[in-house]
């Protein structure tokens, strides 16, 4: 068969590509509806975008295989004399010709199939049955390279083994956009890195600092490296102060706002006011983080990396009343010291045990303790059942969905607003299980238009039904049981039940633990 079989399966595609196409503007040979074709339309090119991201994964598994064999024939085909990083070079140009794209662009293809074809066969496997993106294969390349072996085969195995124990209402990966899952898997590369936290976080603090770099139209961006906890406790405070000069007097967005507040507090420290838009830019990647003494990680080891555009301040000078409202899970033994489990900060994923210890020791105020089910991790429910939401509520709300709801917006929870799923008046409860955390723009999405949120439960968020009848499932918190300490572990075979009236040593130990500290 060989090139004539390549050339026929190539033909047999761009026939189906055309006579989709035809289909996608609307002149195939009949209409998807009859009835209403205007709304048979939308609905067939829905099917056919959906069709179209599964063919597109299979084309890049099979580009991935093209490449992991070229690249390997080519190596056994060379002169056994021939300098390695000539051969390696000559490889990637002749990738780079071929796809008419860039020599890095080419390294980086070669690298990323070479993982693939050698040590990720559950992902190859799912680009090849449609239900993973090349996003979300570069996503689990990159967080796989920095494990052994053992822990890349367990990191594939716990978002593509099908055995996997997940729940059902969930999200799958292949749902999600690439970046979210890219911090899906960076919590739990953080949990089960072969490397400690407390080391790989020693290392980045020692590495933080502050760049600049020169932009195009007058710009630039300055950035800092910092502890997790400092970077988010900052953004959420310049959020917060820039939310707080909003109003229908103001013009600048959100967006502009934060840039504008960030340069004035730098030049001015905050105790004078000038006057004018700026226009800068803002380029932050920020999360929801405490205030408190302590370090963090960083790119993957418990920092943030947060960046600004610089400009002329306007408005007010920052209040320095206001602070960042922040929240940080600790399992009890960590935060006794008895492991080093890391700890979650809202927004951001794992931290290191030692630096949610030094937040409760340094008195963080906006520090909330939160009582998590041993045998799942999970967090434990409380609620009212007037109609006002009320902090409590809503500080549960942010544990269990952790974001905005909606299919992959990325939104922080400390922006979000409590919702009602359904209505007070039609007979909603305020119980966790009705209510709803949706960013300010998909709480208008739900109210403005057909978009309407399913049932959500105490542990897992609402999905979604779109105008056109889809539901879509949202992501949910990947809760795993806390680490006990070997001295407390319970008995194998049976979880924690303290409504039993036999405890095992562990058990007991744990009961009286959590009692003498409240």
């Amino acid at each position: 068969m060989g090139k004539a079989a390549v050339a026929k399966a190539f033909e047999d595609i761009n026939a189906a590509v055309a006579v989709l196409r035809a289909e996608a503007v609307g002149c195939g040979s009949e209409p998807f509806s009859a009835a209403d074709p205007l709304a048979g339309l939308a609905d067939g090119c829905l099917e056919i975008l959906a069709g179209a991201a599964g063919v597109q994964a299979r084309i890049a598994g099979l580009v991935a295989n093209a490449a992991g064999t070229y690249a390997g024939t080519a190596r056994a085909a060379a002169p056994p004399d021939a300098p390695v990083q000539a051969q390696e070079m000559a490889i990637a140009a002749e990738i780079s010709c071929v796809m008419a794209i860039g020599d890095r662009a080419a390294g980086a293809l070669l690298a990323r199939s070479h993982a693939l074809t050698s040590s990720l066969p559950r992902t190859l496997a799912a680009l090849h049955n449609g239900t993973l993106s090349w996003q979300h294969a570069t996503v689990m390349v990159d967080e796989a390279a920095t494990l052994d072996p053992a822990g890349a085969a367990a990191l594939e195995a716990y978002f593509l083994d099908p055995h996997t124990p997940q729940p059902g209402t969930a999200a799958a990966i292949g749902q999600m956009p690439a970046y979210r899952f890219r911090a899906k898997a960076r919590t739990w590369r953080e949990r089960h890195h072969a490397e400690s936290i407390e080391k790989r976080h020693a290392k980045g603090v020692a590495d933080r600092r502050v760049e600049y770099r020169p932009d195009q139209d007058g710009m630039a961006w300055l950035s800092a490296y910092l502890p997790a906890h400092h970077a988010a406790a900052a953004w959420n405070r310049l959020t917060a102060i820039s939310r707080g000069r909003q109003g229908p007097d103001e013009a600048r967005t959100l967006t502009q706002l934060r840039a504008d507040t960030f340069a004035e507090a730098l030049l001015t420290s905050g105790t004078t006011t000038t006057s004018g838009n700026s226009g800068s830019s803002s380029g932050a990647a920020g999360t929801s983080g405490p205030t408190g003494p302590g370090h963090g990680d960083g790119h993957g080891d418990g920092h943030d990396a947060v960046s600004s555009g610089g400009g002329e301040a306007a408005g007010p000078g920052p209040s320095s009343s206001i602070r960042p409202q922040v929240l940080v899970t600790v399992p009890v033994f960590s935060l006794m010291g008895l492991t080093d489990e890391p700890a979650v900060l809202d927004g951001h994923g794992p931290i290191p045990a030692s630096m949610a210890r030094d937040l409760v020791a340094g008195g963080a105020d906006s520090f909330h303790r939160v009582l998590v089910d041993p045998r799942d991790g999970a967090p434990l429910e409380f609620g009212r059942t007037s109609y006002r939401v009320t902090k409590a509520m809503r500080t549960w709300l942010r544990l269990r969905d952790g974001k905005c709801p909606f299919p992959g917006c990325s939104n922080s929870s400390l922006d979000n607003e409590a919702d009602h799923l359904l209505a007070w008046h039609q007979g909603g409860t305020t119980g966790i299980s009705n209510l709803g955390q949706p960013c300010p723009k998909h709480h208008k999405l739900r109210h403005t238009s057909g978009w309407k949120p399913t049932p959500a439960t105490t542990t897992g968020p609402p999905g979604w039904t779109s105008p056109t009848g889809r539901h879509y499932t949202s992501e949910h918190q990947d809760w795993e049981p806390p680490h006990w300490p070997r001295q407390l572990e319970p008995v194998t075979g049976r979880p924690p039940d303290h409504a039993c009236t036999r405890l095992s040593p562990g058990e007991d130990a744990l009961a009286r633990i959590l009692h003498a500290h409240g």
